[in-house]
């Protein structure tokens, strides 16, 4: 059986879209199969990916301590898929990146883990392991988890960096785990 994972994202400077595509390169090393969605310009075939999923990763910057306003408009639209129970017992995860260090990203996944739940969808945060740092360190931009998150994928692009330097390689790295992550846990669901 081969999965099917679904990203879908919004990205308003093109560093949560470098993650997106990084979670896809994670899913491609693996057998499953992905799609990746931009909220932009969806369409009915879109709707139909996500529906045919076995897992949805949801993906949008954290602007203002919040997901992103085009994220915001696609999450109320999915209110569709609710009334049909479409999404139940898929597997659900969720990604953000800001400017700073914590952004209040935090409450970005709580939104998006609470659209996962109104869904009645299983949801996957991310395990791997902070550095762990002594008096005065800080976590190098190559460490996987330097922001110490679990509850979902947090990256992190300074404000004054393009998407072709930013998010750092560790970020993105991680990115790579989360969605093979993703594929394992839902392989082991599928069973």
């Amino acid at each position: 059986m081969i999965l099917s994972i679904a990203i879908v994202y919004h990205s308003g400077y093109g560093h949560t879209a470098k993650v997106a595509e990084a979670i896809a390169e994670g899913v491609k090393q693996t057998t499953a199969k992905v799609n990746v969605l931009k909220v932009d310009n969806f369409a009915d075939t879109d709707w139909e990916k996500l529906d045919s999923a076995d897992a949805i990763i949801f993906g949008a910057p954290t602007y203002m301590g919040s997901v992103s306003g085009p994220f915001k408009m696609f999450m109320d639209t999915t209110s569709k898929k609710w009334f049909e129970q479409k999404w139940k017992d898929k597997v659900a995860a969720g990604f953000t990146n800001s400017g700073s260090y914590a952004g209040d990203k935090l409450a970005s996944i709580q939104q998006i883990f609470h659209l996962a739940m109104q869904h009645g969808m299983i949801w996957v945060g991310q395990a791997e392991a902070a550095p762990i740092l002594g008096d005065n360190e800080i976590a190098q931009l190559d460490s996987i988890n330097r922001l110490g998150s679990w509850s979902g994928l947090m990256t992190q692009a300074n404000q004054k960096s393009g998407p072709d330097v930013a998010p750092p390689i560790g970020d993105l790295e991680m990115a790579k785990l989360f969605g093979q992550r993703i594929v394992n846990i839902t392989a082991k669901l599928k069973k």
